[in-house]
């Protein structure tokens, strides 16, 4: 997770997603698994952190070979990052691109269930992430896999302007992101997106708590299509199904793929607020946003406090456990 900037047009009226574990009412949930944190649990010890908790998915940020072992049986689905740091190999090179799939997924899958090749996460210049995601998703066609592990971006919420009220929602550079939506729709694969509600919170004094958190509200937002939003989470999801609209994206699926709120060290940064934030989101996680009711997917930020992180000292403090395996807060994820 980068330091997030939060358009100001969006921070007026927005937020994200969603977390929770296995419900029958939700299609997918998940955590986020970062490493860049002391102390931390061996990855065999995390894996059985994830079951035991009934977490049922994972992103990881880059393929490691201990993480895809420990995942191998364990009926954890998993959304695979191939890291920034490899996005412009694979976008030059189709071997490249080849010989990472051969590596990371068809050595380990069906024994761990991956969902999706993420490629590139909140990186600038398109032209490269499409050409890398043509090229991953190529490799996975030779493979016969790409009807199994579908291959896509994550994006962070800064591409969306006039976001409020949300079917205003519009990508601040369709240019860019037209073509890599049409490739995702073209391969029936969703867009992935990191929103957070939090520094919309932190960045934009008039935005109620309340709103943020899920909790009662006088806050509303009405839209001109005659929907109307009881929290920023579902106004800003729904903000990114109308900027997909917008350049013919209508069928593309988004699923957050990062979302959280910190427990220390910022406004509204508590231990209790970060509770109410994600078991709230747990709870709404199955109904879906106005515009788009239904099951959704999504991925909390982050299974672990990362003290080792740069940035803002909010961004260490993002965990659900400890380095002990103990909760940070306590949660109910049934």
């Amino acid at each position: 997770m980068a330091k997030r900037g939060v358009a100001p047009v969006l921070a007026a009226a927005l937020v994200v997603t969603a977390f929770a574990a296995t419900a029958t009412s939700v299609r997918a949930i998940g955590v986020c698994y970062g490493v860049i944190g002391s102390g931390l649990p061996s990855k065999s010890d995390v894996v059985q952190l994830y079951k035991s908790n009934g977490i049922a998915n994972m992103r990881f940020y880059f393929a490691d070979q201990e993480v895809l072992n420990a995942l191998r049986g364990s009926g954890i689905s998993l959304a695979l990052d191939v890291g920034n740091d490899k996005v412009g190999d694979l976008a030059n090179d189709p071997a490249a691109a080849a010989s990472w799939v051969k590596d990371n997924v068809q050595a380990y899958y069906p024994d761990v269930s991956i969902r999706y090749v993420v490629v590139g996460n909140e990186v600038d210049g398109a032209a490269s992430v499409l050409q890398a995601m043509k090229n991953v998703h190529d490799a996975l066609t030779s493979a016969n896999l790409a009807g199994s592990i579908k291959v896509s971006t994550a994006v962070k919420m800064d591409a969306i302007i006039n976001s409020s009220p949300p079917s205003n929602g519009a990508f601040k550079d369709p240019s860019v992101m037209s073509p890599i939506v049409q490739f995702l729709a073209g391969n029936g694969a969703p867009l992935l997106a990191n929103v957070y509600p939090y520094f919309a919170y932190k960045d934009n004094q008039n935005i109620d708590l309340n709103y943020a958190l899920f909790e009662p509200s006088s806050t509303t937002v009405g839209d001109p299509n005659g929907l109307t939003y009881t929290n920023l989470f579902d106004a800003m999801v729904d903000a990114v199904h109308a900027a997909l609209d917008k350049v013919g994206g209508g069928g593309v699926d988004v699923v957050v793929s990062e979302s959280g709120w910190p427990s220390a060290d910022g406004r509204g940064a508590t231990v209790d607020n970060a509770r109410t934030y994600n078991q709230n989101l747990i709870n709404h996680a199955g109904k879906g946003t106005p515009r788009k009711p239904g099951p959704m997917e999504v991925y909390v930020f982050a299974m672990f406090n990362e003290d080792n992180k740069d940035g803002d000292p909010t961004e260490k403090k993002f965990g659900l456990f400890n380095p002990d395996k103990t909760p940070v807060y306590p949660i109910n994820f049934a």
